[in-house]
């Protein structure tokens, strides 16, 4: 499968999704979201893939955020609809894929650039990364989840000052907020990212699925009702080839192999 703005990559079990607009600081338009939404497709149907990083081309952005020159032209039910599909129910799709999401983080990462890398599930930034969400200094607010996910991430106090006041903070202000999870040397980016994706992609499958569904609920319903899913989730577990490889694996003192080649 072809993209026009995407470069797919696999290494091993890690599928990288770059997005391909440099020109544009990779600004994502409708074509480039409908890429996204179709790599998704791709990726939650291939087993063998089991880590998922997002990236940008080039050393200047991340994602710099939506593609004005097309969002500015829209109707209200146009702005609606973009919501509706290629914003909000797009970056959900992303958040609630069964593997984990790494952003790896360069440049700038703005807007609902930034909306994409809260979605993920841990973000790794290079020193020279710029964070914000400036939506409010052109008359908008953030439509794509940052209200929503920010917060969560942040606390309500940091998440109201950079939606409040659109200012755009360096790596190092992220990382003590708590808005990524570590910041590296640009040169370094690629080799610490893609090493953390690699330890996770050699984990259990479904191991791997159960705690994210987890750790999802921790944030959709009251603790109750959350650890009652831990609880299923655990037995899921319990019963799956993982939990049987990691204690057999335990018990002959060796690494577990998760992903072990089917014979014929």
């Amino acid at each position: 499968m072809t993209y026009e703005n995407i470069v797919l990559e696999h290494e091993g079990r890690v599928a990288i999704m770059a997005i391909n607009r440099p020109d544009k600081r990779n600004a994502l338009n409708l074509a480039t979201r409908r890429e996204i939404a179709r790599v998704l497709d791709t990726i939650q149907s291939d087993a063998e893939i089991g880590v998922l990083v997002i990236a940008g081309v080039g050393d200047k952005a991340f994602i710099s955020g939506t593609d004005l020159n097309e969002f500015g032209r829209m109707s209200p039910l146009e702005c609606y609809d973009f919501a509706n599909t290629y914003g909000q129910k797009l970056y959900h799709r992303l958040e609630e894929l069964d593997i984990p999401v790494i952003a790896m983080i360069n440049g700038l990462c703005l807007g609902g650039g930034c909306e994409v890398a809260l979605a993920c599930d841990i973000r790794v930034a290079s020193d020279i990364a710029k964070f914000g969400q400036p939506e409010i200094l052109l008359g908008m607010i953030p439509g794509s989840g940052a209200t929503q996910r920010l917060p969560r991430l942040i606390g309500q106090g940091m998440a109201r000052e950079l939606i409040f006041t659109g200012d755009i903070i360096d790596a190092n202000e992220a990382l003590r907020i708590g808005l990524v999870n570590r910041v590296v040397p640009a040169s370094e980016l690629r080799r610490v990212t893609m090493e953390m994706a690699q330890k996770i992609a050699n984990r259990g499958t479904v191991s791997l699925k159960m705690a994210k569904r987890s750790l999802r609920m921790s944030q959709e319903i009251g603790v109750s009702a959350g650890l009652a899913f831990e609880a299923l989730a655990e037995t899921a577990v319990f019963c799956s080839p993982d939990r049987k490889e990691g204690v057999d694996a335990f018990f002959e003192k060796r690494q577990p192999n998760y992903h072990k080649e089917k014979k014929d």
